[in-house]
């Protein structure tokens, strides 16, 4: 019997699912013997009945008559093999998957035999069959609606009591596998957007509406991972401690994301939910003690990973009621929040710690701002027998100041991960779109244009003083434009997590002024990447005023000293090493910090906050190579260019796309490039030049072998070259370029023994980190180094002569460059 059905018939036909039914039928136990033949005849007829559907609908009417569903339930029973009830988990996803007609849907969906397979003791232990068994289950939910949920749930009184598909499916919501845990997720997702009442209210009730409670708990753990991740980089800043943290960041987000598809469902409770777990698992104890001056050591999260997790929920997860909570409890003394935020968090406890991270120390002499300070009375519900085991570890000591002024500590005097981290958070808040204006008015991060738009309101509909702040602005008054919105989260924050304010608050305008001194002085830090800096320079320019009467005096004194003190040390670059690519570099960084700050939003993403910026590697670069000091040439364009062009703004200009700096001349008559025949395309090795000025001499590139060349030296502009030509034989006094190299930086000077013997340095022609994006990996990270020539000249007085050469050509260089940058050096030109 078991051989027949290899007879070839025509597959797609009804006879052929007849055939299959029938010989189903006379199958009374399934073993190792006749477990081809099922497999192979479930696989069959899920093919037959996928296309009978797409083009007859009488194969589903006899699949509905012969009952087909319950005789796979009945073969299920009588298997004895895993592998067939893994083929009919993949027979039935297919049909469920694949069946278009509505009522074919709905037959597969009653009888209750879809429930059974999902209640079904399956040995889950098998992997393979987990997979099927999950992707089952995924299946069965992406056909959910209004109507087919109905299908698979039970009521009693008009309320669900029972819905096997999400309760089994929630018993592998945190399964060790990330494949099972996405398709759970998906398998939500589409339970929660069908929108059904009844079943929202069985999921968000007890205990079912414990699985948003476990997630951030879960989520909570991974956050503690990747604080460990962090921690142990410095220790071992290898290319798989990268991917691993690459890796973690990864899931955090996705789990971020998934939060916010969950909140899109448009549940009213679960947003709730989400909103009460993230604050009281993860935020208030865990994130903000973190933040504060003196961390304290036994605390399982660092500062840069919580900066970073803050910065990523508040751009993820939008839920209005979780932004503005945060925003108003920056505004308060950290132990206030932590010590009342367990009075009524659930007891979950993850059972993994990790220390603060190692990151580079910054300054200890930190010097918190105090104005505008908020007491905050701690009242006595909140006491140590209800505080969990997990805060009550620690010990917060910075009692008198607020978590936002811990931000602008961390701005003023922190690292580069700190202050980085702190003006994500600053910046991240003020483009949270579900931040009410109020909130960022509070912070004193409310951009300038809406607090001009806020004043002209006021003054239009006569409120308070709002014509005279309008036009005055040194005058204000405490909690001055602070709408009631602040208040109903105050009122929150006091009545749900046990915070009271004692005294008024500080006026916003304190607070603004705060973070505009935050922000000045930390551009005007040396110690400070100028990656970072660009970053302060975008939030500076939203919230800098439009005129220079608006800013504080002090602070454009900062920023005008700073200013100087960075043009001093441009004019210093002319005599520099790298003076022929001061100019090109001057237009390209113009150019790229110009949309920087005037970009939407800020440059780089929060995840940048958790690794350390990459400079050349000390190691690998000789201690004389040029490329460092080409780097720190580099490092203080930027800085230049962003104080520069911040100035400007303050002053009401209008900031060019190019920096104002003088076009270059034409070549002059009397110069050696004139003279050579050089055009402004400069000189490259297989250019003909004519040989006046240059002078013979030898140069060994190899040790015994020596060569004969003409030596010169030439500059357009500010580039300049070094060349070794060989002579033409059959023209007079012309040679063809063999070798070039770069004028600037060659450092030349005649040997102490060897008075015919003239040194140069040669330096590359250009800087690794400037090459094009397109240019190869490997040849951008290939470390270059300085080169040296030695030329042995005919007689002393050409060597003399060579020298006197290279050094009027590097003159004509550096003042070319000086001519050129005379405009953006003087800012009032």
């Amino acid at each position: 019997m078991w051989s027949s059905i290899w007879r070839s018939r025509d597959r797609f036909t009804l006879d052929e699912l007849r055939y299959l039914t029938n010989q189903l039928e006379k199958v009374q136990i399934v073993n190792e013997v006749n477990k081809d033949f099922v497999i192979e005849a479930l696989r069959s007829m899920a093919e037959v009945l996928t296309y009978g559907d797409q083009h007859d609908p009488s194969f589903f009417d006899f699949f509905m008559e012969k009952q087909v569903m319950g005789e796979f339930i009945r073969i299920l029973n009588i298997s004895k093999t895993s592998s067939v009830a893994l083929q009919l988990l993949q027979t039935i996803s297919i049909l469920i998957q694949n069946l278009r007609r509505e009522n074919a849907i709905y037959y597969m969906f009653s009888n209750e035999h879809v429930n059974y397979l999902i209640t079904y003791s399956f040995d889950l232990r098998n992997e393979e069959l987990l997979s099927y068994y999950i992707s089952f289950l995924r299946t069965i939910s992406g056909k959910l609606n209004k109507n087919t949920i109905s299908l698979l749930v039970k009521t009693r009184d008009e309320e669900v009591v029972s819905f096997p598909l999400y309760v089994e499916a929630m018993r592998f919501a945190f399964h060790e596998e990330s494949m099972v845990r996405t398709a759970v997720r998906s398998l939500t997702l589409n339970v929660y957007h069908v929108g059904d009442d009844f079943v929202n209210k069985f999921i968000t009730s007890a205990p079912h509406s414990d699985y948003f409670t476990n997630l951030v708990s879960f989520f909570r753990v991974q956050c503690i991972n990747l604080s460990k991740l962090v921690s142990e980089y410095p220790k071992n800043p290898c290319s798989e401690s990268i991917s691993a943290i690459h890796a973690t960041v990864d899931e955090i987000e996705d789990n971020l994301y998934y939060f916010s598809d969950v909140i899109s469902a448009g549940i009213p409770v679960v947003g709730s939910l989400i909103t009460d777990n993230i604050l009281q698992l993860l935020i208030l104890p865990f994130l903000f003690p973190a933040l504060q001056l003196d961390t304290d050591s036994n605390l399982k999260l660092g500062a840069v990973t919580s900066l970073y997790l803050l910065c990523c929920i508040l751009r993820i997860v939008k839920i209005k009621d979780l932004a503005n909570t945060i925003a108003a409890a920056l505004l308060y003394p950290l132990e206030s929040l932590a010590a009342n935020s367990e009075a009524k968090k659930n007891g979950y406890a993850s059972g993994n710690s990790c220390a603060n991270e190692n990151e580079e120390p910054y300054s200890d002499s930190v010097t918190p701002i105090n104005a505008g300070q908020l007491c905050v009375d701690i009242p006595n519900k909140a006491s140590s027998s209800h505080v969990h085991p997990e805060i009550a570890e620690g010990s917060f000591s910075s009692l008198r100041f607020s978590l936002r002024e811990s931000l602008l500590s961390y701005i003023t005097d922190g690292d580069n991960a700190r202050a980085l981290g702190s003006l994500s958070v600053l910046a991240t808040l003020l483009q949270t779109k579900e931040l009410d204006e109020s909130m960022l008015d509070a912070l004193g991060i409310l951009p300038q244009r809406k607090q001009h738009k806020k004043l002209l309101l006021q003054a239009l509909v006569g409120e308070g003083s709002g014509e005279e702040r309008l036009f005055s602005f040194e005058s204000c008054s405490p909690r001055d434009g602070v709408s009631t919105e602040l208040d109903v989260y105050l009122k929150k924050l006091k009545e749900q997590y046990g915070v009271s304010i004692v005294g008024a608050g500080a006026s916003p305008r304190i607070h603004r002024n705060q973070v505009l001194d935050a922000l000045v002085k930390l551009l005007c830090r040396s110690n400070i990447s100028t990656e970072i800096l660009w970053d302060a320079g975008w939030l500076l320019r939203q919230l800098l005023p439009y005129s220079e009467a608006e800013f504080k005096t002090h602070h454009l004194k900062l920023l005008k000293d700073s200013y100087r003190n960075r043009r001093s040390a441009l004019q210093r670059e002319t005599k520099g090493i790298w003076v022929d690519l001061l100019i090109w570099v001057l237009c390209d960084q113009w150019k790229n910090c110009k949309r920087a700050i005037e970009a939407s939003s800020p440059r780089k993403e929060p995840k940048c906050i958790l690794l350390p910026f990459q400079k050349l590697n000390s190691e690998v670069t000789p201690a004389e190579s040029s490329l460092p000091a080409g780097e720190r040439m580099c490092e203080l364009v930027k800085v230049f260019v962003l104080l520069h062009q911040l100035q400007m703004f303050s002053l009401g200009r209008t900031l060019p796309e190019q920096p104002p700096i003088y076009p270059p001349i034409d070549i002059p008559e009397t110069s050696r490039a004139k003279a050579v025949g050089l055009d402004v395309s400069g000189l490259k090795p297989g250019t003909e030049i004519r040989l006046v000025h240059a002078l013979p001499c030898r140069i060994s590139f190899e040790r015994g072998k020596e060569r004969y060349f003409h030596f010169l030296a030439v500059s357009v502009g500010t580039s300049g070259w070094l060349a070794l030509v060989d002579e033409l034989p059959l023209k007079i006094n012309c040679g063809i370029v063999r070798v070039v190299a770069p004028l600037a930086g060659t450092n030349p000077r005649i040997d102490d023994k060897q008075s015919r013997w003239l040194h140069l340095r040669i330096r590359p022609s250009t800087l690794p980190f400037l090459d094009p994006p397109n240019t190869p990996k490997k040849r951008r990270l290939k470390p270059l180094v300085d080169g040296r020539w030695t030329l042995a000249f005919r007689d002393d007085e050409s060597c003399k002569t060579a020298l006197s050469m290279v050094l009027e050509e590097i003159d004509l260089q550096i003042t070319e460059a000086e001519r050129r940058l005379r405009p953006v050096l003087d800012l009032e030109l």
